[in-house]
């Protein structure tokens, strides 16, 4: 057990991993040694950051807290403290069910942590962080909490109203990290379409993206979790003349029958959707649409069901996830509907759904070989090092393996001529 050593622990999704980041950065500047390491924590202290989202989620964050409460038990760990999405939303129950945790703190008030080690939080740190991602790229959140009012969703009751991030702060961040040798650079957002409504009254993504994209050293940019009823289409300008904004958007589309979206409350229609994918296709040549999926939302018939395999036929999207519907409560789904779908047959659907893209990104990716594609070197795991295409977002997307017979500089980028291909990766030579 090292003194001054604090171990942050993140569940859950890159938005969090900001948060713990910008924590550690904290913690340095008052003095700590702060590792980001779950399997092989040192620390007498251990901060968990959780995820409360859906209950697979949960679970896992629970699990992860009684872990280290034995660690405590057993003498390992001195203090444990708890923050995130989970305590954000069950504070007040994990305080009386958990007691062995010294504190929980909720999704926005961890520097309160500081103060209860007897530290301050130090604002001319407050763009600054530790970043626990290769030095080459960096998760940019712009934008916390969501409008929306999906029915099956709990976003908007553990983080709240949207809010923007002011832009020039937003810009001063990318500087520094450029700085500090990020070249790569993912957008994230609970909602990134909505960015600027309630700072500046209009949507000003374009605009922030473009600007980003105008800030030397910034090679890469990719977007995540756009929504897509009232799309601003001004970004398929921005998209095709900055060479830095990847051809690639994430947009969560969760279902495609008009019966189903709206139920779900998705506020888009069946054609509105397929209108806009197909502007994207023909306003962004070459754009990799990456999506999720829901299936066993109640009211979901074998109708509704069909409809979708249909689309996912159709659209045949390069990337994507799906995940079975789970109550949660305080959603409108859980006060309103009855959840009356057996958990048999939203697995069979899930299953389903995903042989399915399984069988498309295998195409779609034998059909890459003999294409030359510029590639960023992430690591080199035993024979290969291993490395992304523009189309490729980190840890969810496929890879890139080049042999490793000659040199390579993680964190650079090659041209790289795809030379093979199986249902998850490519395989490349360098040129």
């Amino acid at each position: 057990m090292k003194r001054n050593t604090i171990d942050i622990i993140t569940l859950g999704c890159s938005k969090n991993l900001v948060d713990s980041e910008k924590l550690m950065r904290q913690l340095e500047a008052n003095g700590y040694k702060a590792t980001h390491d779950s399997e092989n924590p040192q620390g007498e202290i251990a901060v968990i950051n959780t995820c409360g989202f859906i209950g697979d989620a949960k679970e896992e964050s629970i699990n992860m807290i009684l872990e280290f409460c034995e660690a405590k038990e057993e003498g390992r760990l001195k203090k444990l403290y708890v923050m995130g999405c989970l305590s954000e939303r069950y504070l007040k129950e994990l305080a009386v069910e958990i007691p062995q945790v010294d504190k929980f703190y909720g999704k926005f008030n961890w520097n309160e942590l500081l103060t209860d080690l007897g530290k301050a939080y130090k604002s001319e740190h407050a763009i600054e962080r530790t970043l626990t991602t290769p030095h080459h790229y960096a998760y940019l959140k712009i934008s916390e909490g969501c409008d929306r009012k999906c029915s099956y969703c709990a976003i908007p009751i553990i983080t709240g109203r949207h809010i923007s991030r002011p832009m020039e702060e937003i810009i001063d961040e990318v500087k520094l990290l450029v700085s500090e040798g990020v070249k790569e650079f993912q957008i994230i957002a609970q909602e990134l379409t909505y960015y600027g409504v309630d700072l500046y009254q209009s949507q000003k993504l374009p605009e922030l993206i473009e600007r980003i994209a105008n800030v030397p050293g910034v090679e890469w940019i990719r977007l995540h979790y756009a929504y897509p009823a009232h799309f601003p289409e001004e970004l398929f300008r921005v998209m095709r003349e900055h060479d830095n904004v990847c051809k690639y958007m994430d947009i969560a589309l969760q279902h495609i029958s008009d019966n189903m979206l709206s139920k779900m409350r998705r506020h888009v229609s069946k054609a509105e959707t397929y209108d806009l994918i197909e502007k994207f296709r023909r306003e962004v040549p070459g754009i990799h649409l990456r999506t999720t999926l829901m299936v066993g939302h109640p009211g979901e018939t074998e109708e509704d069901f069909e409809e979708l395999k249909e689309f996912v036929k159709k659209v045949r999207f390069d990337r994507m996830g799906a995940f079975a519907y789970s109550k949660e409560e305080g959603t409108f789904a859980a006060k309103e509907y009855e959840d009356a779908i057996p958990h048999e047959v939203k697995q069979q659907r899930l299953d389903e759904l995903m042989a399915l893209q399984q069988e498309i990104a295998g195409e779609l990716s034998a059909a890459k070989v003999g294409q030359e594609l510029k590639v960023i070197i992430d690591r080199k795991e035993g024979d290969y090092y291993i490395g992304r295409t523009q189309f490729d977002s980190p840890e969810v997307d496929p890879e890139v393996l080049i042999k490793a017979d000659v040199h390579l500089n993680i964190g650079e980028f090659y041209a790289a001529k795809i030379t093979e291909a199986d249902d998850f990766d490519l395989y490349a030579s360098i040129l």
